[in-house]
């Protein structure tokens, strides 16, 4: 016999058998024992909370012929019939594939007949927002007045979408994310009965991927068990199963990041691309391990609503220590912005490498945020006693200009047109106005004169020129110009050749057309 998933193979019979969703398995047992059932109920809640399967438990405990306290025998002739998926009374139905007017039409019709054996007929329609308009007018009627010996029962991730004209004629539940406790104690029961020797931590872990899913969680145990068949599974295992990072990771991340050691993060990012970490995993959970961080400063008993071990929880409370807030807000906003732009993104490594780079250097936007980091680094550099260096120009402030500066002239072509004047002027405006992406490498780049005139970017480094170079990335900052001054304006992109061209010897027009004198050749 085939294998069968640990999400199928103990699928709840039985409402005292459901975990996590107690406020409506009590109102169904109560109208069940009342015979109080309705006519037509709207399961709403995300994947793997229940719908579904306590649709299936309501349908049989309804036809059940010896119900035990609201629930079903499985032991009569019905209760075995539609566990073993052969009963004529309880009819499934995938509204993706069965979409139409005329999938509805069939039911219409079939409604019509009563059962041949048992009390109702239970159609379940699921995923019964992607019917179309037509389908739902279609059913509204026999929804509204079917036969005494109908059910319907409707289940959707995607309440939004149905129209109000169903939801009025509905009982609707609203399902819960299932809190970790409760799927770590499931988890441990289905471990037991299944002989599996596995860590609680392990377990834990397991509980929290699976993101408030019962069935996330079960699939994903199945995938630690299979790979580690005969093993005890312990944190370590889940964690390369998963290809996710352990908090000691984190912390060590975080401490290269609060030294600006943007080598010692490369290094790290490279030892867990590796051993097989996963980029989009690695960011949403570094993004958790900072909202942790974040917790603990902020709540009297964190302990209470941070899912992490004991011993981690005094990890996280003396990294807490060494970071202020407006940092941890800051490293959270970059990193959620990341986890936005990384899932389908074909350079992953690369968009997690600037992120890391934005933490470790602030000066590379112009958020007040970064400004404030910035001036936070100064201030402990003058508590060390060392003397800090002049900060770099951030792309959205203004420019200082030293006075040999404003006494140089810098030479330009006689007819410097007047769009890339408003361009120059307006230039901290333009790279606002960008994408946070394309912003930090444009302000890695220098504006200047081109071919026939046109917007010349040079650059140094030939990852900066590339990205920029993308006939994507080039759009964005001809649509942003438009916007800003109004007209078109051609974009090229230059890198120069290490060795034999300085940046410095390339005019900047940011900076020529605000502080600078300016004279023509003639």
């Amino acid at each position: 016999m085939s294998y069968t998933a640990l999400y199928r193979k103990f699928r709840p019979t039985d409402f005292n058998d459901v975990k996590g969703q107690d406020h409506i398995v009590t109102t169904l047992k109560n109208q069940i024992k009342a015979d109080r059932i309705g006519h037509a109920y709207l399961f709403c809640g995300t994947r793997g909370t229940g719908k579904t399967t306590i649709a299936k438990v309501l349908a049989k405990t309804v036809n059940c012929e010896h119900p035990i306290d609201g629930n079903p025998c499985n032991d009569c002739a019905m209760c075995n019939a539609i566990n073993n998926q052969t009963s004529m009374n309880v009819i499934e139905i995938d509204a993706a594939s069965n979409n139409g007017v005329d999938n509805i039409r069939e039911i219409v019709e079939e409604v019509r007949y009563s059962p041949t054996e048992g009390r109702f007929k239970v159609y379940i329609i699921d995923e019964v927002h992607m019917l179309s308009a037509g389908a739902f007018n279609a059913l509204l009627k026999t929804l509204e007045e079917p036969p005494s010996y109908v059910i319907f029962i409707l289940a959707t991730t995607e309440a939004h979408k149905i129209p109000i004209t169903i939801l009025s004629r509905c009982q609707r539940y609203d399902f819960k994310r299932i809190t970790i406790e409760t799927i770590t104690d499931r988890l441990k029961e289905l471990a037991e009965k299944e002989q599996v020797d596995a860590e609680e931590k392990a377990l834990r872990y397991v509980a929290r991927m699976g993101d408030g899913s019962m069935r996330d969680a079960l699939s994903l145990l199945d995938q630690c068990i299979a790979f580690y068949f005969g093993e005890k599974l312990t944190y370590d295992k889940v964690l390369e199963v998963l290809g996710a990072v352990d908090v000691e990771v984190f912390s060590r991340l975080l401490t290269y990041i609060q030294k600006n050691d943007v080598a010692a993060c490369m290094k790290l990012l490279e030892e867990l691309i590796i051993s097989g970490r996963e980029l989009t995993q690695f960011t949403i959970d570094f993004t958790w391990y900072l909202r942790n961080l974040l917790l603990v400063q902020t709540s009297e008993d964190a302990s209470e609503i941070i899912e992490v071990s004991t011993e981690n929880m005094a990890v996280v409370k003396e990294q807490a220590k060494q970071v202020d807030m407006d940092t941890l807000i800051r490293y959270i906003r970059i990193f959620s912005d990341l986890s936005n732009q990384i899932k389908y993104a074909s350079q992953k490594r690369v968009m997690v490498e600037v992120a890391l780079i934005k933490l470790c250097k602030p000066q590379m936007e112009g958020n007040p945020d970064d400004i404030v980091s910035r001036i936070k680094a100064i201030e402990n550099k003058l508590e060390k006693g060392i003397v800090a260096a002049p900060l770099p120009a951030v792309a959205s402030a203004a420019t200082s200009v030293t006075p040999d500066e404003e006494k140089k002239t810098v030479i330009l072509p006689k007819a410097v047109p007047e769009d890339l004047k408003e361009v120059a002027k307006n230039w901290s405006t333009i790279m606002a106005n960008t994408s946070p992406l394309v912003r930090s490498f444009l302000a890695n780049g220098r504006p200047s004169i081109g071919n026939n005139n046109m917007l010349l970017l040079v650059f140094t480094e030939s990852l900066d020129k590339d990205f920029i170079s993308e006939e994507s990335h080039i759009n964005e900052i001809k649509n942003t110009i438009a916007k800003v001054i109004g007209k078109e304006v051609e974009v090229q992109t230059k890198l120069l050749t290490q060795g034999k061209e300085n940046i410095e010897d390339i005019p900047d027009l940011s900076k020529i057309f605000k502080n600078i004198k300016i004279e023509y050749e003639e």
